[in-house]
């Protein structure tokens, strides 16, 4: 609420984040948009993520990860095309060919569903970053303690409902998780416009 003044911009990460982005930009009469950060996973272990990339050209390694499950170049180099061209796919899906808004000097709140590793986060930080914002907010109902510690040096300011110590996952603290689908992330972008199309 105390950002309202300065007519910040949403920024949504896929899917889940624009559920909650939504309703931040509702409260706030806010405009809403979204950045398609992609977590490089592991090819033997997906959910195992040694790196993320994100649009402006953003790629983050993680060569602790890469070093202890031996990744070689190649190897990394075929994980990352992959993950450009599903983040390139989101994009034209969810924008269209709209492109992306100036958010130079504006400020920039940027919206998750909650955070349990600090890379794929850090990432749409970074992109965020290069289009030169007045200041960058990250907000999310919950986080691990230390994911939010780690973070929290990487913006202006942080906002974090809950930072439980015994995290376990970001779903563990929602009433009802369900899976979110693309459909719905469209729709809700369409609604946002139209309502603070009403309100300008």
């Amino acid at each position: 609420e105390p950002y309202r003044h300065e007519k910040p911009f949403i920024i949504a990460l896929p899917r889940g984040g624009v559920v909650v982005g939504y309703e931040v930009a509702r409260a706030l009469k806010a405009p809403l948009d979204i950045i398609v950060p992609r977590k490089l996973g592991v090819p033997s272990q997906p959910e195992l993520g040694f790196g993320a990339i994100a649009p402006n050209g953003v790629r983050i390694l993680n060569r602790d990860i890469i070093r202890l499950v031996g990744l070689t170049e190649s190897e990394i180099e075929n994980v990352a095309g992959q993950e450009v061209k599903e983040m390139e796919r989101r994009l034209h899906l969810y924008r269209g060919d709209v492109p992306t808004p100036s958010l130079e000097n504006r400020m920039v709140i940027i919206v998750d569903y909650g955070i349990a590793t600090w890379i794929t986060a850090l990432a749409a930080i970074q992109s965020v970053r290069k289009l030169h914002p007045k200041k960058i907010i990250l907000a999310v109902p919950v986080s691990s303690p230390e994911t939010m510690d780690s973070l929290r040096t990487k913006v202006d300011s942080v906002v974090c409902v809950q930072t439980p110590y015994d995290f376990m996952s970001v779903g563990t603290w929602y009433r009802s998780f369900p899976q979110v689908t693309d459909a719905e992330v469209i729709q809700l972008l369409q609604f946002s416009k139209a309502e603070h199309a009403k309100t300008r």
